[in-house]
Order: structure tokens, then C-alpha cells, then sequence
């Protein structure tokens, strides 16, 4: 039986370590996405049986990504697989390349993703009401997955309100990438979708993504994220939580971390403060608070200890290369407890 469904697409991750991507001459290859990234989490640091909805052409490409998934525990039964044309004419898998960045050279990520077999997903496609029919107790997607195509949105759509019926927590993360939305109408088309299918959200992480008129429009001092919360919620008022990460960056390397949640039973609550967190790469480490925040919930902690979970787990996943979690369950105990970087024999 699995506990937790997450929707998105899979790419293979193409990092050139402390190097530039013009210049690289070898790259280490990870698995990623923003939603599969969640589900990762809670399979390999939290221990939560996760499956990921997806699809892949049926290639050695497409194959070395199922790899990737099964090395996380991640159920890989629900991929949908496309037959491949042989050179991805037709359907092909996403490949991302970031550079980690370092000081003033801020992290960079150029995706080839155009055309994927997740990207070609359309409503019908699969059947939800059987993947929610064996006890699954939370779906997580998000705005990557809804803004692959203009088929995708629907998808989404289609797969939370089967979730409803079933009685499914469900959550959604805008994690807004203009890139995705050049050409199709932007910030302001990305805007309509968030706010269609975050209204089927029990959960909505990274919840200041729907702050101001338009995703990527306003940049908030943590001051300012009490009032920009209150502002989503008269958005979403069928919303249980709104969560977000709350981030400064001095520089690539230094971020002042923290986090902060909002519920009609709590009101505002704030996460541990992690000031001057010394970063390797950032990439994946909103998925990790998500997957942290939603352990906390699914384990029925408070909200506060919930947001130290996610804020704890957040934190570890930028001390490793990799969009996914290195992190284990004791790691992310101690951190919330208070734990220091001395080392451990």
C-alpha cells in the first residue's frame, strides 16, 4: 500500500560540479523534479511508501531515469511508458543542466525538456480513481507539472479532484520556472493555473509563490511574509495550511533559512531560524521542506514541529549535490533538537 502519490515529471540532472556548463567536459548525472522530488524525500530520509506518476519514452535514457527512481525506493509502477520513435521526434525525456553557483555567481539552470513524454500527459490518460482506490493518504503536485503544456494543467486538475473524492490530503506547490511559461502567456497565465488547482489544495507549500499580482512580482522581506500569507488565504479560503520557506541570499554559498505557516486554527507560525546556512547546492531544498512539513503532518506532530522538520530536512538537502535528499531520518532529528557540525566517530 502507498502513502504518498506525487505527479510531475522526471529529469535527468546534468551537474558539472564546482565547474561551468560551457565549459565542462564530464557531468554527474542525478535524477529530479520538483514533485517527484517530494516523494523521494518522504521514501528515502522519512520512510513514508511513495510512487510517482509520470511518463517516460522507452529508451536507455528513459530507463536509466527508472534506475535512478527505483535507487530511492520510489515506487516506479505507475510510469507511464511511450514508445520511442529513436530520436524523440515524437516524445523524449527532460534533461536538466545546472551549475550549483558560488559567491556572486548565483545558481543556473538551462532545461531541454521541450516535447517530453510527461509534457504530452493528457486528462484521461490515467485512471485515478483506481491509483487512489488502495488507501494512498497524500498527492502532492505543482506548478512545474502544470506548466509542461497546456494539457498538463488539466492533468493536474483531473488527478486532485479525484484525490478529493478519495479522501486524499492533497497539496500543491506554484514553484513558479518562467522558462515554462515563455511564449503561453507568461506570469499571468501561470497566475490562472495556480490559482485553479491550488483551490483543490488541502496544503499549498510555497505559498508566497500566489503573494502579489503575478507569480515572480514581488520579492519579500521576512517581515512582510505574515501579511502576504494573510493575502493567500483570502485567495484559497478552502486552503487547511499555507506554508512557505523563507530565504535570504547574501550570497551562493551563505542563505539565512527559515520557514513560516499559516492556518485558520493557529494563525501564523514560525519556523527555526537558520541564519548564515552554509549552502553547496540549493536545488531541491523547497521539495525537501515540503517533504519535511508533510512527514510532520502525515505523523500528526504540531505544526510547529512539522515546520521544523521541513525547515531541518530543507536545510540538509543544500549540504549535498543533487536535486534529491541525502539526509536521514536521526540527521534531521538532531538538527531539530539542535544539533551541531562536529564531527561524529
Amino acid at each position: 500500500m502507498t502513502d504518498v502519490i506525487a505527479l510531475g515529471e522526471v529529469m535527468l540532472r546534468f551537474d558539472p560540479g564546482e565547474g561551468r556548463i560551457r565549459t565542462a567536459r564530464t557531468f554527474q548525472v542525478w535524477e529530479g523534479g520538483g514533485e517527484y522530488n517530494v516523494a523521494r524525500g518522504l521514501r528515502r530520509c522519512f520512510g513514508h511508501r511513495a510512487a510517482v506518476v509520470t511518463a517516460l519514452a522507452d529508451n536507455e535514457v528513459g530507463r536509466l531515469v527508472e534506475d535512478l527512481v527505483l535507487q530511492g525506493g520510489v515506487d516506479t509502477s505507475l510510469i507511464r511508458w511511450v514508445t520511442d520513435d529513436g530520436i524523440g521526434r515524437s516524445a523524449r525525456n527532460g534533461l536538466n543542466f545546472v551549475e550549483r553557483g558560488y559567491g556572486i555567481r548565483g545558481a543556473l539552470g538551462v532545461s531541454d525538456r521541450a516535447h517530453t513524454a510527461a509534457s504530452q500527459l493528457r486528462k484521461g490518460d490515467v485512471d485515478w480513481d483506481a491509483v487512489f482506490a488502495g488507501g494512498v493518504r497524500w498527492f502532492h503536485t505543482g506548478g512545474i507539472f502544470a506548466g509542461l503544456s497546456d494539457t498538463t494543467v488539466d492533468v493536474a486538475d483531473e488527478a486532485m479532484a479525484a484525490a478529493r473524492r478519495h479522501g486524499v490530503t492533497v497539496s500543491y506547490d506554484p514553484n513558479y520556472r518562467p522558462s515554462l511559461w515563455a511564449g503561453r502567456g507568461g506570469a499571468d497565465r501561470a497566475r490562472e493555473a495556480d490559482l485553479r488547482l491550488a483551490r483543490h489544495a488541502d496544503v499549498v507549500v510555497g505559498a508566497l509563490g500566489l503573494a502579489g499580482t503575478r507569480p515572480g512580482a514581488v520579492r519579500l522581506a521576512e517581515q512582510e511574509v505574515p501579511d502576504a500569507l494573510a493575502s493567500v488565504a483570502a485567495l484559497l479560503p478552502g486552503a487547511k495550511l499555507l506554508a512557505t520557506t523563507v530565504r535570504e541570499v547574501p550570497s551562493a554559498g551563505v542563505n539565512d533559512w527559515s520557514s513560516a505557516a499559516w492556518s485558520p486554527a493557529t494563525g501564523l507560525v514560525t519556523g527555526p531560524r537558520m541564519p548564515g546556512l552554509h549552502v553547496l547546492d540549493r536545488i531541491g531544498s523547497g521539495d525537501g521542506f515540503a517533504a519535511g512539513l508533510i512527514h510532520g503532518l502525515l505523523t500528526g506532530t504540531s505544526l510547529e514541529r512539522a515546520l521544523a522538520y521541513g525547515t531541518a530536512h530543507g536545510a540538509l538537502v543544500m549540504t549535498t549535490p543533487g536535486d534529491v535528499s541525502m539526509a536521514t531520518l536521526s540527521e534531521v532529528e538532531a538538527l531539530v533538537a539542535g544539533s551541531t557540525a562536529h564531527v561524529r566517530r
